[in-house]
Protein backbone atom coordinates (compact mmCIF):
# COMPACT_ATOMS: atom_id res chain seq x y z
CA UNK A 1 0.00 0.00 0.00
CA UNK A 2 1.39 3.33 -1.06
CA UNK A 3 1.37 6.39 1.19
CA UNK A 4 1.65 8.91 -1.63
CA UNK A 5 -2.09 9.78 -1.73
CA UNK A 6 -1.98 10.45 2.02
CA UNK A 7 0.91 12.86 1.64
CA UNK A 8 -1.00 15.14 -0.73
CA UNK A 9 -3.14 16.67 2.00
CA UNK A 10 -1.45 20.07 1.83
CA UNK A 11 -1.83 20.57 -1.93
CA UNK A 12 -4.34 23.10 -3.20
CA UNK A 13 -7.73 21.57 -4.00
CA UNK A 14 -8.44 21.20 -7.70
CA UNK A 15 -10.54 23.90 -9.28
CA UNK A 16 -14.18 22.90 -9.28
CA UNK A 17 -15.04 24.03 -12.76
CA UNK A 18 -13.18 25.08 -15.85
CA UNK A 19 -16.33 26.39 -17.50
CA UNK A 20 -16.71 30.02 -18.40
CA UNK A 21 -19.14 32.23 -16.46
CA UNK A 22 -21.38 32.47 -19.54
CA UNK A 23 -21.66 28.67 -19.70
CA UNK A 24 -22.45 28.49 -16.00
CA UNK A 25 -25.16 31.13 -16.37
CA UNK A 26 -26.63 29.26 -19.34
CA UNK A 27 -26.69 25.95 -17.47
CA UNK A 28 -28.07 27.51 -14.29
CA UNK A 29 -30.92 29.25 -16.10
CA UNK A 30 -31.81 26.16 -18.15
CA UNK A 31 -31.78 23.94 -15.04
CA UNK A 32 -34.09 26.47 -13.37
CA UNK A 33 -36.44 26.35 -16.37
CA UNK A 34 -36.52 22.55 -16.33
CA UNK A 35 -37.17 22.50 -12.58
CA UNK A 36 -40.04 24.98 -12.88
CA UNK A 37 -41.48 22.95 -15.77
CA UNK A 38 -41.40 19.77 -13.64
CA UNK A 39 -43.05 21.65 -10.78
CA UNK A 40 -45.76 23.03 -13.07
CA UNK A 41 -46.31 19.51 -14.43
CA UNK A 42 -46.64 18.13 -10.90
CA UNK A 43 -49.13 20.82 -9.92
CA UNK A 44 -51.13 20.24 -13.09
CA UNK A 45 -51.24 16.49 -12.37
CA UNK A 46 -52.35 17.13 -8.77
CA UNK A 47 -55.11 19.48 -9.94
CA UNK A 48 -56.39 16.94 -12.47
CA UNK A 49 -56.24 14.23 -9.80
CA UNK A 50 -58.23 16.41 -7.39
CA UNK A 51 -60.88 17.07 -10.07
CA UNK A 52 -61.09 13.34 -10.86
CA UNK A 53 -61.43 12.55 -7.16
CA UNK A 54 -64.26 15.07 -6.78
CA UNK A 55 -66.07 13.74 -9.87
CA UNK A 56 -65.84 10.05 -8.95
CA UNK A 57 -65.88 10.43 -5.18
CA UNK A 58 -63.22 7.75 -4.82
CA UNK A 59 -59.44 8.03 -4.80
CA UNK A 60 -57.70 5.20 -6.63
CA UNK A 61 -54.38 6.97 -6.98
CA UNK A 62 -52.82 4.70 -4.36
CA UNK A 63 -53.80 1.62 -6.33
CA UNK A 64 -52.18 2.27 -9.67
CA UNK A 65 -49.86 5.02 -10.63
CA UNK A 66 -50.09 5.87 -14.28
CA UNK A 67 -46.99 7.24 -15.92
CA UNK A 68 -47.25 10.97 -16.26
CA UNK A 69 -46.71 12.44 -19.70
CA UNK A 70 -43.72 14.75 -19.58
CA UNK A 71 -43.60 17.96 -21.54
CA UNK A 72 -40.38 18.67 -23.39
CA UNK A 73 -39.30 21.79 -25.21
CA UNK A 74 -38.89 21.51 -28.95
CA UNK A 75 -35.24 21.61 -30.05
CA UNK A 76 -35.76 24.94 -31.85
CA UNK A 77 -37.36 26.56 -28.80
CA UNK A 78 -34.61 25.16 -26.56
CA UNK A 79 -31.90 26.63 -28.82
CA UNK A 80 -33.63 30.02 -28.88
CA UNK A 81 -33.87 30.06 -25.08
CA UNK A 82 -30.21 29.01 -24.75
CA UNK A 83 -29.24 31.82 -27.13
CA UNK A 84 -31.09 34.38 -24.99
CA UNK A 85 -29.63 32.89 -21.78
CA UNK A 86 -26.11 33.23 -23.18
CA UNK A 87 -26.63 37.02 -23.43
CA UNK A 88 -27.37 37.35 -19.70
CA UNK A 89 -24.50 38.75 -17.62
CA UNK A 90 -23.59 36.61 -14.57
CA UNK A 91 -24.54 39.40 -12.15
CA UNK A 92 -28.11 39.34 -13.51
CA UNK A 93 -28.54 35.57 -13.24
CA UNK A 94 -29.73 35.58 -9.61
CA UNK A 95 -32.27 38.40 -10.07
CA UNK A 96 -33.57 36.68 -13.23
CA UNK A 97 -34.14 33.43 -11.33
CA UNK A 98 -35.84 35.25 -8.46
CA UNK A 99 -38.16 37.12 -10.86
CA UNK A 100 -38.98 33.88 -12.71
CA UNK A 101 -39.81 32.08 -9.46
CA UNK A 102 -41.93 35.01 -8.32
CA UNK A 103 -43.95 35.04 -11.55
CA UNK A 104 -44.47 31.26 -11.57
CA UNK A 105 -45.65 31.39 -7.94
CA UNK A 106 -48.08 34.25 -8.72
CA UNK A 107 -49.49 32.95 -11.98
CA UNK A 108 -49.26 29.14 -11.53
CA UNK A 109 -48.90 28.61 -15.31
CA UNK A 110 -49.59 25.44 -17.25
CA UNK A 111 -46.54 23.49 -18.38
CA UNK A 112 -46.74 24.86 -21.92
CA UNK A 113 -46.77 28.45 -20.64
CA UNK A 114 -43.64 28.15 -18.47
CA UNK A 115 -41.20 28.62 -21.36
CA UNK A 116 -43.11 31.71 -22.56
CA UNK A 117 -42.97 33.16 -19.05
CA UNK A 118 -39.25 32.35 -18.84
CA UNK A 119 -38.62 34.10 -22.16
CA UNK A 120 -40.46 37.22 -20.96
CA UNK A 121 -38.34 37.32 -17.79
CA UNK A 122 -35.16 37.02 -19.86
CA UNK A 123 -36.32 39.86 -22.13
CA UNK A 124 -36.97 42.04 -19.05
CA UNK A 125 -33.47 41.31 -17.78
CA UNK A 126 -31.90 42.11 -21.16
CA UNK A 127 -33.79 45.43 -21.30
CA UNK A 128 -32.63 46.29 -17.77
CA UNK A 129 -29.05 45.44 -18.75
CA UNK A 130 -29.27 47.77 -21.77
CA UNK A 131 -30.74 50.60 -19.69
CA UNK A 132 -28.05 50.29 -17.03
CA UNK A 133 -25.33 50.12 -19.68
CA UNK A 134 -26.65 53.30 -21.34
CA UNK A 135 -26.78 55.06 -17.97
CA UNK A 136 -23.22 53.91 -17.29
CA UNK A 137 -22.10 55.25 -20.69
CA UNK A 138 -23.67 58.64 -19.96
CA UNK A 139 -22.04 58.75 -16.55
CA UNK A 140 -18.68 57.88 -18.08
CA UNK A 141 -19.12 60.57 -20.77
CA UNK A 142 -19.91 63.21 -18.16
CA UNK A 143 -17.00 62.18 -15.96
CA UNK A 144 -14.51 62.17 -18.86
CA UNK A 145 -15.77 65.43 -20.41
CA UNK A 146 -13.22 68.25 -20.07
CA UNK A 147 -14.21 71.04 -17.75
CA UNK A 148 -13.03 73.86 -19.99
CA UNK A 149 -15.91 76.23 -19.25
CA UNK A 150 -14.78 76.81 -15.67
CA UNK A 151 -11.15 77.21 -16.72
CA UNK A 152 -11.96 79.81 -19.36
CA UNK A 153 -14.12 81.72 -16.90
CA UNK A 154 -11.22 81.91 -14.45
CA UNK A 155 -8.85 83.26 -17.07
CA UNK A 156 -11.33 85.93 -18.28
CA UNK A 157 -12.39 87.47 -14.98
CA UNK A 158 -10.21 87.54 -11.95
CA UNK A 159 -11.61 88.78 -8.65
CA UNK A 160 -9.08 89.22 -5.91
CA UNK A 161 -9.80 90.45 -2.43
CA UNK A 162 -7.57 93.55 -2.68
CA UNK A 163 -7.13 94.41 -6.36
CA UNK A 164 -8.79 93.88 -9.73
CA UNK A 165 -7.88 93.86 -13.45
CA UNK A 166 -11.40 94.67 -14.64
CA UNK A 167 -11.58 97.81 -16.81
CA UNK A 168 -14.48 100.18 -16.33
CA UNK A 169 -16.01 102.91 -18.49
CA UNK A 170 -15.36 105.64 -15.97
CA UNK A 171 -11.72 104.83 -15.52
CA UNK A 172 -10.58 108.45 -15.69
CA UNK A 173 -13.00 109.43 -12.91
CA UNK A 174 -11.73 106.64 -10.70
CA UNK A 175 -8.12 107.73 -11.20
CA UNK A 176 -8.82 111.28 -10.04
CA UNK A 177 -11.10 110.36 -7.12
CA UNK A 178 -9.60 110.16 -3.62
CA UNK A 179 -9.39 106.61 -2.16
CA UNK A 180 -12.53 105.70 -0.24
CA UNK A 181 -12.56 103.94 3.07
CA UNK A 182 -14.01 100.56 2.45
CA UNK A 183 -15.08 97.65 4.53
CA UNK A 184 -12.34 95.02 4.66
CA UNK A 185 -14.76 92.11 4.30
CA UNK A 186 -15.63 93.25 0.76
CA UNK A 187 -13.27 92.76 -2.19
CA UNK A 188 -11.89 95.86 -3.85
CA UNK A 189 -12.78 96.37 -7.49
CA UNK A 190 -10.30 98.83 -8.96
CA UNK A 191 -8.40 98.87 -12.18
CA UNK A 192 -4.64 98.69 -11.83
CA UNK A 193 -2.81 101.81 -12.87
CA UNK A 194 -0.73 101.41 -15.97
CA UNK A 195 2.72 103.02 -15.95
Amino acid sequence: MSLIPWLRWNEAPPRLSSRSPAQMVLETLMVELEGQMREAERQQWERSNAVRKICTGVDYSWLASTPRPTYDLSPGERLQLEDVCAKIHPSYCGPAILRFRQLTAEQEPEVQEVSRLFRSVLQEVLERMKQEEEAHKLTRQWSLRPRSSLATFRSRARITPFASDIRTISQDVERDAPPLHRTWSMPEFRAQKED
